[in-house]
């Protein structure tokens, strides 16, 4: 963009001419070229990616500063109207340099919002422009302490089972260490130093290259629940935790079984009852995760005002959502343990959630000296190196001002001072050495299989939810119904002795034939699209998370309304993506193929199961949602194959999503059985799409009429 103030002066000078001869070039002089040859340098730096924090920061300081001088320029009245126009032109350029630069990397448009979080190290980088654009920066204001969360206010609730409990044990145990600790105060070397922003600067300053991950030990034989085996890398981890370590940012990549380690970690602490925080779309599945990996142990899910709380249970399941509701209790139920799933949800310290687990994680640590504390992300860094603020004081690293306990003692122990070169470096692996764990598949390549399919088990809440099962009820009655007639007609009691199993797959045969002939009314296979529909928007918020994680990832579902629902989900986050469906030209099909495979800023691909199941190469990728479950295993390996192929260089992994509590789980469990059978042929011939789609069909028709009967009594 040409400079206006240089074309004038009738010569192409440098900045650094118009300081030494600022009298002759008055244009020249003010905050405007300042921001100006800043935006230049952040719109070259973002051409040549990834965005360094550095850069963003310089990025979100000439935007804030462009905002000001507007409102500046418009209020002055002294200013005429030509000279204001010129200046607000001037400002115009800048703006649309940023607009351009936030083009080829949208994340910071996220710096630019009311709740974007602006750091002590932007605050003075703002301070150091207006000083060379001849401002004078206003004093800054004291630092405001966050009031804690008014609790009297929020409409808060105790289940029945929690105040059973409390009345059942109303006094917890003292913790004489935990009082210890905290009145055993020493004088410190580095008390007068501020302490946290070089600490966050050390993650730039002093970076490595290699991912950030504390000494580990040797992993060691553990006693899991059968048929479950830790991987080498999982079992560090609990190796550690039951050698006395008990913070932990656990920011392994997605699909190396963070959800595992942290619950044999607890198990290993004892840090029970444990409060586990998650999002919405996975607090099912850590339910399931703790029947298979400790199964002697109970877990409750909280749901709405928690009727169904267990008060009893060992694990404690609560999403973000509900923490406002339930805070009180939780904040007195004397957890030992607290996890917190996708810590990166928690990086704005003045949200209510984040203020809900920053005030709970206090309370456990106020009454145990030594609680474990887990957080878990593949996503430590979204914006900026202070996203790292709210994570560490969760686990007890730091509070608003300074490094408390361990942290701080390792400091002084290093010696040096944030005024020596060497304590970056030394600031880094203190921190580190206090319990960042990241490990990427490419690190643990030889722990893991080259493929493999984990299930995410999903809760269908609220009407439709309600809705789906009533069709289910009303499906397995009709199939009952029949039954019994079959077995009145043949002259026996329907209402009692064994199910007669042959009959079962008759009727089950026969419901199967009526569905596929008729057009309408409640069938398996409306059933089952109509799961697919509930799905499709947990099946999407799981995929936006797994691209914020781990960057490409591949979506596959069957039906285009779900397709339709999970692109619209992407769309109102800002995430870009590819469609590719069976209704395209070769022209639109290829172009969106390469935008995937090509363009960075393309982060999804939606693709149909059907029309996307075969020739195309997406090895780009090595995550993939199954949004839908198909009626074969070979469709299903189709799709993976997409991005299981020669190319790919890291091990895949297929998320499947599956209702919970729904026929769906049934027909989960057939096709990995028509799998095992497959696999164990013989000629290792798979079965044929048409055969294999009637037998999981009818199979999982068998089963829901089979466990009808049951809980009717005939048995």
């Amino acid at each position: 963009m040409a400079r206006p103030s240089q074309r004038r002066s009738g010569g192409a000078r440098t900045d650094q001419g118009a300081q030494r001869r600022p009298a002759s070039r008055p244009t020249e002089q003010g905050i405007i070229p300042v921001l100006a040859e800043v935006a230049r340098d952040v719109d070259r730096a973002v051409q040549r990616p990834p965005t360094r924090p550095a850069v963003r920061t310089k990025f979100q300081v000439v935007a804030l500063l462009v905002r000001e001088e507007r409102a500046r320029v418009m209020a002055d009245a002294t200013m005429g109207t030509s000279r204001r126009t010129e200046q607000l032109k001037r400002l115009d350029g800048v703006a649309t340099m940023l607009a351009r630069t936030a083009a080829r990397d949208t994340s910071l448009l996220e710096l630019l919002g009311e709740e974007a979080r602006v750091s002590d190290a932007a605050r003075a980088y703002k301070a150091t422009l207006m000083r060379a654009g001849g401002l004078e920066p206003p004093d800054e204001p004291e630092p405001v302490v966050a009031a804690a969360p008014v609790t009297e206010t929020a409409p808060r609730v105790v289940p029945r089972s929690v105040i059973s409990r409390q009345l059942a044990n109303p006094f917890l145990a003292p913790d004489y260490e935990a009082a210890a600790a905290r009145t055993a105060a020493k004088a410190r070397r580095l008390a007068g130093w501020e302490l946290l922003d070089p600490l966050f600067n050390s993650f730039e300053r002093a970076a490595t290259g290699a991912p950030a991950c504390m000494r580990l030990p040797e992993p060691r034989s553990l006693s899991v629940s059968p048929g479950r085996e830790l991987m080498p890398h999982q079992a560090q981890v609990v190796a550690a935790t039951a050698g006395g370590h008990r913070t932990f940012l656990l920011a392994d990549e997605p699909g190396l079984g963070k959800t595992a380690q942290a619950l044999l970690a607890a198990q290993a602490a004892d840090a029970y009852p444990l409060l586990v925080v998650v999002p919405n779309v996975v607090k099912t599945n850590w339910a399931h995760e703790v029947g298979l990996w400790t199964p002697f142990r109970r877990s409750t899910v909280v749901h709405g005002d928690g009727d169904r709380v267990d008060g009893f249970a060992d694990v404690v399941i609560v999403n973000y959502e509900l923490l406002d509701r339930h805070v009180g209790w939780l904040g007195d139920l004397g957890f030992r343990g607290m996890v917190v799933d996708e810590a990166h949800f928690i990086k704005n310290k003045t949200s209510q959630r984040s203020q809900h687990v920053l005030t709970l994680s206090e309370r456990i640590r106020a009454r145990t000296a030594r609680p474990l504390l887990m957080a878990l992300t593949g996503t430590p860094l979204i914006n900026d190196i202070e996203d790292f603020r709210a994570i560490w004081q969760f686990l007890g690293w730091i509070d608003d001002e300074k490094p408390l306990g361990p942290l701080m003692t390792a400091l002084e122990e290093t010696g040096l001072t944030p005024a020596d070169p060497g304590f970056y470096t030394a600031a880094r692996a203190s921190v580190i050495d206090m319990g960042i764990v990241r490990r990427r598949k490419v690190d643990v390549v030889a722990d893991i299989p080259a493929r493999r399919v984990a299930d995410l088990p999903v809760e269908l809440d609220g009407a439709v939810g309600r809705s789906i099962r009533a069709a289910e009820a009303a499906l397995a009655g009709r199939m009952v119904g029949r039954y019994r007639s079959a077995v009145e007609f043949r002259g026996g009691d329907s209402a009692a002795g064994e199910v007669d199993l042959e009959l079962v797959r008759q009727v089950a045969a026969a419901e199967l034939k009526d569905s596929s002939s008729k057009a309408g009314g409640e069938n398996v296979f409306t059933m089952v699209r109509r799961i697919g529909q509930a799905k499709a928007g947990l099946a999407a918020d799981y995929a936006a998370q797994l691209a914020r994680n781990v960057g490409k990832v591949v979506f596959f579902a069957k039906h285009v309304d779900v397709m339709d629902q999970a692109e619209q989900t992407f769309a109102d986050r800002g995430i870009k993506y590819a469609s590719i469906r069976g209704e395209q030209t070769t022209r639109t099909r290829n172009k969106n193929i390469a935008a995937f495979v090509d363009d960075p800023e393309v982060q999804i691909a939606v693709c149909s199961l059907m029309a996307a199941g075969v020739g195309l190469n997406l090895q780009v990728a090595s995550n993939l949602v199954l949004a839908e479950l198909s009626w074969t295993d070979a469709e299903q390996t189709q799709a993976i194959d997409r991005i299981h192929r020669i190319g790919q260089d890291q091990p895949v992994t297929a998320w499947r999503i599956i209702a919970a509590q729904t026929i769906d789980s049934k027909i989960a469990e057939l096709i990995d059985s028509k799998a095992g059978l497959a696999a164990r042929a013989l000629d290792g011939a798979d079965l044929e799409d048409g055969a294999g789609s009637t037998d999981v069909q009818l199979e999982a028709l068998v089963g829901l009429l089979t466990d009808a009967l049951a809980a009717e009594g005939v048995a």
